[in-house]
């Protein structure tokens, strides 16, 4: 009887695809690459047309020795690493190890773990697509010569520990740009007037929009100040209302860089937990009777095609749950963005019918979060759209104009499912107008006059940063998460409020490369180099002479910064805090969570302590000032500085003020809109 061999990544994986073969099938895990170029040197041959140097991976010799016995005694070996450029160089790596012929048909590939998928995966075998290896190989090549020659010119000058990359230089002078925008930026006043008026229903809020034919603009106080002796005396009249039907459209399903953004927004989860929990709902979970199963579509992709039969189910779904009328009359379908690697779907529930209740008792809380999260999305995309009616009221007073606006949804369609989250604060009209007639007199209750300062745009998010990427074309989703990861244990940036700011460190290297290396830290050079990358994976261009194009004039520019560039000196910010062990005045260090106090005088003084930021509010158990701390994972919470005499601690920002009713200190709590209420945390 003939054996076939399947090697997949993880033992997960394998555990999964097992059980949908048969007993002619043996299902052995390679535990992720088996080679790889060595840590302790370049590992690339410049001399030797950029040959890399591979070698066996520690710790993987009893691994690599249980499958080589496994593929001697097989008739058959399939290679079934993941279906991208990676897996493809697995695959590879696999092959040369396992003295595959080049020309076997070897490699097989799924975009879910099914029975249909894996029982059709194996009937169609193929050669390893070595364009798409190359791809693999290239970049490997380029991140290695890029961090390995540049990473000690930073050492050398700067100080050890730090490191540069291709794509993570990039994402930095992304949030250093973005700060020195900030700190350049200079806030314009302007004004704004709104309106209360007694419709004698209910109240019905406008605001100043036109004055003459002209749009309003109220740039100080002077103005506001003539705009209000203007209206003094006028009638207000009901003088146009206009309504209209919108249509909203679902937003497609989930790609690896829209799970990441959402998945933030809406979760709260870094790239690297959404990454890291959805490669766990891919691989398989045990789910009651039908055991372990994959229970989403694989997880690295940039397209929003979906397969014919899972829109079909979908549409199947919706009819049986929502209605007729929420199923649309035709199959939606995403155009792609960009150049797309359409061969995958996009992330979406492996079968439609295996609901988040159904399978919330098998998950873990955020398992099942993000299951939900991408079921919903996917549900949603298959939705009628919204039908909204858009009712906008302009009220006249002599030559100014109030206008309200609001929105009431006449037919929710995907909305009964799923909403897209934002990254701004930004509201909708969709309050409720009040029934009023034209030509109506309002009575006036009263005018609002606010002074406001335009603001810079904000610092990047996790989910604003990974959204810039894309869109600039720099890396691959899938390298978002290791990125954020390494910019943030090197100090090149801190993460405080949920937003990245640049330390001083991170300034100053940024500064060194955009002075000496200006095309390793350019965002369209880098976007160029994606851009190359895929012309190798299509076999258009040799990935060697990818490499040498580059590296050459490189090589000139690292040899002229070792010869220009001086050590670089940074010097410690000076605090006032004295050290209490041995009289020194203490500095401001960063580390991960952002500064700290520090003596000078170490290693002979180890001396450290959190930077205590009092609030201005006293403790209600003990009387001591309430400061802002940070937790072990970056959280900001506040506890009482006598701390831990004093074991008082709220996650939510203390105000001062006592709730009326049980006394309790009452504190800031935010809002869906981001908006700031004060509640008491015990009677809420």
């Amino acid at each position: 009887m003939s054996k076939t061999l399947v090697i997949v990544e993880s033992p997960t994986k394998a555990k999964s695809i097992g059980k949908f073969l048969g007993r002619n099938f043996s299902v052995k895990s390679s535990m992720g690459h088996i080679r790889d170029l060595p840590k302790s040197q370049l590992g690339v041959d410049v001399e030797q047309d950029f040959q890399p140097k591979y070698i066996t991976i520690r710790g993987k010799g009893e691994t690599l020795k249980e499958l080589k016995e496994s593929a001697k005694k097989a008739d058959k070996v399939l290679l079934a690493a993941d279906p991208d450029r990676e897996g493809e160089a697995i695959a590879w790596h696999l092959s040369t190890y396992l003295e595959l012929k080049d020309s076997e048909n070897c490699r097989i590939e799924f975009n879910e773990i099914t029975k249909p998928a894996i029982q059709a995966a194996v009937k169609k075998p193929r050669p390893i697509d070595m364009d798409r290896v190359n791809a693999q190989q290239a970049r490997r090549v380029l991140d290695r010569l890029v961090g390995y020659k540049l990473s000690p010119l930073l050492w050398k000058k700067v100080k050890k520990g730090l490191s540069a990359g291709r794509v993570q230089s990039v994402a930095v002078r992304l949030i250093c740009d973005r700060e020195t925008e900030i700190e350049q930026f200079v806030p314009e006043e302007y004004w704004s007037l709104t309106g209360d008026f007694d419709t004698g229903t209910q109240a019905l809020t406008a605001k100043l929009f036109k004055i003459g034919t002209e749009k309003a603009s109220i740039p100080d106080q002077e103005a506001m100040d003539r705009i209000l002796a203007g209206l003094k005396g006028l009638d207000y009249l009901v003088d146009s209302i206009s309504k209209k039907d919108k249509k909203r459209n679902p937003s497609p399903p989930f790609t690896t860089s829209s799970l990441q953004q959402e998945a933030y927004r809406k979760l709260g989860f870094t790239a690297r937990k959404t990454m890291q929990l959805a490669q766990q709902l891919y691989e398989g979970l045990d789910v009651g009777e039908e055991g372990a199963v994959g229970l989403i579509t694989y997880i690295r992709t940039d397209s929003t095609r979906l397969s014919e039969t899972a829109q079909q189910d979908a549409r199947d779904l919706i009819k049986n749950k929502y209605g007729d009328r929420f199923v649309p009359e035709t199959i939606r379908q995403y155009e792609a963005k960009g150049k797309i690697q359409n061969a995958h779907e996009a992330i979406r529930p492996t079968s439609v019918y295996r609901t988040p209740e159904l399978v919330k008792a098998f998950l873990k809380p955020p398992q099942y979060k993000l299951y939900k999260l991408i079921w919903e999305r996917f549900v949603a995309s298959q939705m009628s759209g919204a039908l909204l009616e858009v009712t906008t009221v302009d009220i006249h007073a002599g030559e100014y104009v109030f206008r309200a606006s609001g929105t009431v949804i006449q037919f929710p369609g995907f909305m009964q499912v799923y909403i897209e989250g934002k990254d701004d604060d930004t509201k909708e009209d969709d309050d409720i107008i009040p029934q009023v007639t034209e030509g109506q007199t309002l009575q006036l209750e009263k005018l609002t006059p606010k002074q406001h300062f335009t603001q810079p745009l904000p610092r990047y998010s996790e989910a604003t940063l990974v959204k810039t990427l894309e869109e600039k074309g720099i890396g691959r989703p899938s390298t978002y998460a290791p990125i954020i990861d390494t910019i943030l244990a090197r100090g090149y940036v801190v993460r405080q409020e949920k937003q990245f700011t640049p330390t001083e460190l991170g300034k100053i290297v940024v500064d060194l490369l955009k002075e000496y290396f200006p095309k390793i830290i350019d965002v369209e050079f880098t976007a160029g180099m994606e851009q190359e990358l895929d012309l190798v994976e299509e076999g258009s261009i040799a990935w060697k002479q990818v490499i040498g194009e580059f590296y050459h004039p490189f090589q000139k520019t690292l040899e002229y910064a070792e010869e220009q560039i001086g050590h670089i000196e940074i010097e410690d910010e000076e605090s006032d805090e004295v050290c209490e062990k041995c009289g020194r005045k203490m500095v401001y260090k960063m580390g991960r969570f952002g500064k700290f106090l520090a003596c000078p005088g170490f290693p002979e003084c180890r001396n450290a302590k959190p930077i205590l930021k009092e609030i201005g509010v006293k403790c209600p158990e003990c009387g001591g000032e309430i400061i802002e701390r940070k937790g072990k994972k970056g959280r900001t919470f506040f506890g009482c500085s006598n701390y831990p005499a004093c074991q008082y601690v709220s996650w939510d920002k203390p105000t001062g003020e006592v709730c009326p009713q049980c006394g309790t200190l009452m504190v800031e709590k935010a809002g869906r809109n981001k908006e700031k209420t004060v509640v008491c945390p015990k009677c809420k």
